[in-house]
């Protein structure tokens, strides 16, 4: 059960920085720093994965984590919709104005050992 404590630290952690880094892909798509925005949009992708996959796992031992992941899917597919258009802008205005938001406003998780 101190893996499932070190699975909330970690989800916990990683739900607090997101909103930063969503603001970084958006300034990066901004300033036409293409690479670098491709770069962190693929680690993004990844991170919301494993949190997707943690939340699962916190929630099966009983605790709280409460994500909207048909949201996250949501956002993942407006996100790889732009970027066939290559429309840039809009995506740089999703992380900014829809998906920093969102995770600012997602509850941390909680659980306990029993």
């Amino acid at each position: 059960m101190l893996e499932l404590m070190e699975v909330i630290e970690s989800y916990n952690e990683y739900i607090n920085k997101i909103p930063k880094g969503t603001m970084s892909i958006a300034n990066y798509l901004r300033d036409n720093q293409i690479g670098e925005a491709l770069e962190s949009i693929k680690n993004f992708s990844e991170g919301v994965m494993w949190l997707t996959h943690a939340s699962e796992l916190i929630i099966e031992n009983k605790g709280e984590a409460p994500l909207a992941i048909n949201k996250i899917r949501e956002f993942l597919s407006e996100i790889n919709e732009g970027l066939e258009r290559q429309d840039y802008a809009l995506v740089a205005d999703l992380f900014e104005y829809e998906i920093a938001p969102f995770f600012e406003d997602v509850q941390v998780a909680t659980g306990t050992i029993q």
